[in-house]
């Protein structure tokens, strides 16, 4: 008989709602609802600190290629070059997928976006990107765990998905979250799905304790999730960890659109993508970079597109940690740096621009004399994905983002 696998802050927090490991693929959840159900967000994180100077690429800014003699993305019209986006910043080409959503209106970008305070540390970022409360030491969980705390109540086991074998930060707290595993592990028999093993948990987790209560609401999230993904017919390699490859991103992203659709529960979604920390051979429209960027785009696309009328009843925000330096460094690639780029996608986005104060990059405007400061607290955008697009009232937010009461980023389309 398989173990059963408890978080230890679950058991912390076992008067307030816990986990419970269903093989590799549900958690137990007792979640939240959205103030008008056919609302969605889903979080892309890409872990490692995407260079964002390579994505939007501000391509009539000369000191961009005099700081990145390699690694500069050639201006538009050159071969391999940046497809322009508004005459002064530029697409990666590997991007290429998403130019359609920019052309609907549909994709924008916000530059010169990231935390309040620099933080080159790649664990320490992460965590003040997730919990949305930097410096704030009382906040030990994640924004989006508190925005289903904020939610109004519904007894529905798949409210929040999470893509991975590993709960993230920005989940993590009071409120559990399903998870859904990678690849064909999605769909894949487990032990617990074995009659006799089921009966036998069954009657183990039988009595009205906490424990218990979460047993059963993680076999009905896997039910849901199992009947939801029944017939979708995917063939795609699994993979393992927090954060999916971009290989196998297409195919996870396309089976959580099937979800989302298939079930109009599932309101909040997450997934997260490593590998963009290009210190060594970062390369421009070749290389390392552009070939995760492809499949990142492919990925989006193939969301967005799964995704059919839903699309415009969901926001999408990609974000990393941090950005990479202005200059390049001698190995081909670039080092740890601060302001970067977040990415807005969604029908109610104000799309086809590129929003944030851009300070440009001569020498004497770079933060430290090295990086892309930061004109844009992300907390900004998020606070108005929560009022304009969730419709939540400024205490609600305020629950989600402890401490902040900065201006809202004009971003999105009033509701």
């Amino acid at each position: 008989m398989p173990a059963m696998i408890l978080p230890r802050r679950a058991l912390i927090q076992a008067g307030l709602g816990s986990l419970i490991s269903l093989g590799t693929t549900g958690w137990a959840a007792r979640v939240q609802a959205a103030p008008d159900r056919d609302r969605r967000l889903v979080v892309v994180f890409l872990r490692g600190a995407l260079d964002g100077l390579s994505v939007v690429v501000p391509h009539s800014d000369g000191d961009y290629y005099r700081a990145r003699p390699r690694l500069a993305v050639p201006r538009p019209g050159k071969p391999d070059g940046a497809i322009d986006l508004d005459g002064h910043f530029g697409l990666h080409p590997a991007l290429e997928a998403l130019l359609p959503l920019w052309r609907r209106g549909s994709l924008a970008f916000v530059h010169a976006c990231g935390l309040p305070a620099p933080n080159r540390s790649h664990f320490d970022a992460q965590e003040a990107i997730e919990s949305a409360a930097p410096g704030f030491k009382g906040a030990d969980d994640g924004w989006m765990n508190r925005l289903l705390a904020v939610l109004p109540a519904t007894t529905a086991p798949v409210r929040a998905i999470h893509l991975g074998s590993t709960l993230p930060r920005i989940l993590a707290g009071a409120e559990p979250v399903a998870s859904l595993a990678p690849g064909r592990a999605a769909t894949r028999a487990q032990p617990l799905d074995r009659p006799q093993v089921a009966a036998a948990f069954d009657a183990l987790y039988s009595g009205s304790d906490p424990l218990s209560h979460a047993y059963r609401e993680g076999r009905s999230a896997r039910r849901v999730i199992q009947e939801s993904l029944s017939s979708t017919g995917e063939d795609d390699t699994a993979s393992n960890g927090a954060a999916l490859p971009g290989s196998a991103f297409t195919g996870d992203a396309r089976r959580l659109a099937q979800l989302m659709v298939r079930n109009p529960e599932v309101q909040l979604a997450f997934m997260a993508l490593g590998g963009w920390d290009t210190h060594v051979n970062q390369g421009t429209n070749r290389g390392q970079l552009a070939l995760r960027l492809r499949a990142l785009g492919q990925g989006l696309a193939a969301f967005a597109a799964e995704l059919g009328p839903l699309f415009e009843h969901t926001a999408i925000v990609v974000s990393s940690e941090f950005g990479r330096t202005v200059r390049e460094n001698g190995n081909g690639g670039t080092d740890h740096g601060y302001g970067n780029v977040l990415w807005l996608a969604g029908g109610a986005v104000k799309g086809g621009k590129i929003h944030g104060g851009w300070p440009g990059l001569a020498a004497d405007r770079l933060f430290e004399g090295r990086d892309l400061p930061v004109t844009t607290d992300f907390r900004s955008v998020i606070a108005t994905v929560l009022e304009r697009h969730l419709l939540l009232d400024d205490r609600r937010v305020q629950r989600v983002l402890p401490g902040f009461a900065a201006e809202r980023a004009d971003v999105m389309y009033s509701s």
